[in-house]
């Protein structure tokens, strides 16, 4: 790819067309080809730096050309074929096979297997020649469109390329049947060479390895934690195909966005995505652990501390911590955006509802079986997380949480959609800070509902519990006062209200997130159900973030009419909640729909206006993202219409009728620690398979 001149403006690489692999702290950007290629935003990234821009496969002085590539998780697959090698004519009679995995065993960080073919009738003589080369770059710097950095001088160390900046060590080394040969070149690159020789209707192969070591730490070395979780054992089958492939999709990439907190590597959460957001982000990763909860609790737990230990302790405008308050992000290094003048810290807490959703989190955790005493062991952050809620979220005594951001540098919007012309009137007017989101706001009557239930569950003094009880309630009341509004798209939920106290009266997705928090009445619920699968805000591939006929409505606009993918399910996951099943089940089929058109790996957004009949990649998203991969468990759950409650150890279900995705069978589900199968027919009949001994499965 070209480098734009100085005159050009830097623009933010676009992703749709890559081969994405990740494993924890380590991600893979690729050409369909399976090369990495310089001048893009391709490459090996470790610890948000990349250690190599080139991978690049010659096979007898030329490049294959590609015919397929399939990737999930941390393994990749690429077919090609050597035209020059072979029998003369169109068939080609030389394939070349890649398999690339990213692992963190045994101090690997990449291998490849590159695998030559002939269907050719004489043996074939095969130069196979890997050329290497990286530069230590800063991923956020990457994302900015500043793809050039300075080249990593190779070493060359016996049969070894070692490639060092101030982060890391990489050293590449190449197997076969036959010593390689490994040279530095003119360019800055290095190459590794081997020669297979390959007998007619025979596969020969050699095998490159990437090793990469940490010279230096950064402010959160978190590695992967893949092991972590017995998911391998989840198994769901439908009537349509589709349900299954896409949990199993979902899992995969879950599994490998899985990381360990450094400071007690046995608690593990998702990271938020891959490539830009490859850590711990406080709202994404405690929705996705959230959705996730009916294949265990370990995700959640993990989550839950991890995020503890770094809880505000004290007030700093710079980062926005404050005591109580639950961070939005760690990085490891600090966030530069060149283009906007954005800098973020490595601990950084501007969000308004990471806070609530903790406590949301915790609840909906012991719900499913987390023990007590796991939970106790978090009752002072629970109660910091309280004050943070009834205090300093609510900076001027007027009855909501709000935010606005006192540094300069930092991020303008602090709910889930935090890009800057996000929160618009029914007009498409900006609306100006400080904000008061209508989500935030349901987020905190659940959490605060949850905290006093949690308390009086646990032997905590009713006087103690009763307050929180009490801020709900006022909380609630000021919901229903202030965000409902008449526009022309009819009665309907704000999306906020902003620096003057009045109502952002865009229609948009965040109505959606109520659902389901017991802060509307049935007929409230009913008549956010009925705008939100309305024409505006729903087509054929998911909820769009703003309805149609709103002003600065973008169908491929990040925050102003594109589809999220967590957005739709957490929409959907709420109806189920409030007993729409009906409404929740159509949700749920435009996910469906959405996650075949994208081969089972869901991006984080996308556009629903349809082009040949499928949804449009936005070029730039993550893909995989923890929170939309983690939306395959929303599907079972609307499916079966879960309903935990392990204190009376009861799993209730209230599954849809008819099934909505035809016969199904779950296996894996985990409640109480045990594992639970079931069998749902077409008339959404439901038979009991497995479940822990002395847990009652109730269908309603």
């Amino acid at each position: 790819m070209p480098q734009p001149d100085a005159s050009t403006p830097a623009r933010q690489p676009w992703l749709h067309e890559l081969s994405i692999l990740v494993d924890g702290n380590a991600t893979v950007l690729a050409d369909r080809s399976g090369d990495v290629l310089p001048g893009t935003a391709q490459g090996l990234y470790v610890d948000d730096r990349r250690v190599l821009h080139t991978l690049r496969l010659e096979v007898s002085g030329e490049q294959p050309s590609p015919v397929a590539e399939r990737a999930s998780g941390a393994v990749g697959h690429y077919a090609s074929a050597a035209r020059a090698l072979g029998n003369p004519g169109p068939d080609p009679t030389v394939e070349v096979a890649r398999t690339r995995t990213l692992s963190s065993t045994g101090g690997r960080c990449l291998t490849e297997v590159v695998a030559v073919t002939s269907r050719a009738d004489a043996p074939v003589t095969a130069v196979l020649r890997l050329v290497v080369a990286g530069d230590g770059r800063d991923i956020a710097a990457v994302k900015s469109g500043h793809l050039a950095g300075t080249d990593t001088t190779p070493e060359i160390d016996g049969a070894t390329v070692v490639l060092a900046d101030e982060w890391h060590r990489t050293t590449v080394s190449l197997d076969g049947s036959q010593p390689a040969k490994v040279e530095a070149l003119p360019d800055g690159t290095a190459a590794l060479t081997a020669e297979v020789v390959v007998a007619p209707g025979a596969t020969e192969s050699v095998a490159l390895t990437v090793r990469t070591e940490r010279v230096a730490a950064s402010a959160f070395d978190a590695d992967a934690g893949a092991d972590a979780v017995p998911w391998s054992e989840v198994v769901v089958t439908a009537g349509d195909h589709r349900l299954g492939a896409t949990v199993r999709a979902g899992l995969d990439d879950l599994q490998h966005l899985l990381l360990r907190d450094p400071e007690h590597p046995s608690d593990v959460f998702t990271a938020a995505g891959s490539p830009w957001y490859l850590t711990l982000f406080g709202r994404d990763s405690l929705w996705a652990a959230r959705l996730l909860l009916p294949f265990g609790t370990k995700v959640a737990a993990g989550t839950l501390r991890t995020l503890a230990r770094r809880q505000g302790r004290t007030t700093d405008p710079l980062t926005g911590e404050a005591p109580g308050k639950i961070p939005h992000e760690l990085r490891r290094h600090v966030l530069r955006d060149a283009n906007t003048g954005m800098t973020l810290p490595q601990v950084y807490y501007g969000t308004v509802d990471a806070t609530a959703l903790w406590v949301c989190l915790l609840a909906e955790a012991r719900a499913w079986g987390l023990p007590d005493a796991e939970v106790a062991d978090l009752l002072p952050a629970l109660r910091a997380a309280v004050a943070w809620l009834t205090g300093d979220g609510q900076p001027d005594g007027d009855g909501v949480l709000k935010y606005v951001d006192e540094s300069g540098t930092g991020l303008a919007n602090q709910g889930w959609k935090d890009s800057g012309d996000s929160i618009r009137g029914r007009d498409g007017v900006v609306a100006t800070a400080p904000i008061a989101l209508v989500e935030a706001q349901a987020y905190a009557v659940e959490a605060l509902r949850a905290a006093a239930g949690l308390l009086r569950a646990l032997g905590e003094p009713d006087e103690e519990a009763a307050p929180a009880d009490a801020a709900a309630d006022r909380l609630e009341s000021t919901l229903r006062e202030r965000f409902w509004v008449d526009t022309d798209a009819g009665h309907h939920l704000a999306i906020a209200l902003d620096g003057g106290g009045r109502a952002v009266d865009g229609l948009a997705s965040n109505m959606g997130h109520v659902l389901g928090t017991g802060a509307l009445t049935a007929d409230e619920a009913r008549q956010v159900a009925t705008t939100l699968t309305g024409p505006e805000l729903l087509d054929a591939f998911g909820v769009r973030t703003f309805g149609t006929g709103n002003g600065g409505f973008n169908p491929i606009g990040y925050h102003t009419g594109s589809i999220w993918t967590h957005d739709t399910a957490i929409a959907a996951t709420g109806l189920a909640r409030e007993g729409l099943t009906d409404e929740a089940v159509a949700v749920g089929r435009t996910l469906l729909a959405s996650a075949e058109a994208f081969g089972y790996r869901w991006p984080e957004l996308y556009s629903g206006v349809p082009f040949a009949g499928a949804p449009t990649p936005y070029p730039a998203s993550c893909r995989p993202q923890a929170w939309s991969a983690a939306s395959a468990a929303a599907l079972v759950s609307v499916a079966l219409g879960l309903r935990p409650d392990a204190p009376a150890r009861t799993l209730r279900l209230s599954p849809a009728r008819p099934a909505p995705f035809g016969p199904m069978r779950v296996e894996g589900l985990r409640f109480l620690g045990g594992r639970v199968d079931l069998e749902v027919d077409a008339s959404g009949e439901v038979t009991v398979l497995a479940a822990p001994e002395g847990v009652t499965v109730e269908v309603g």
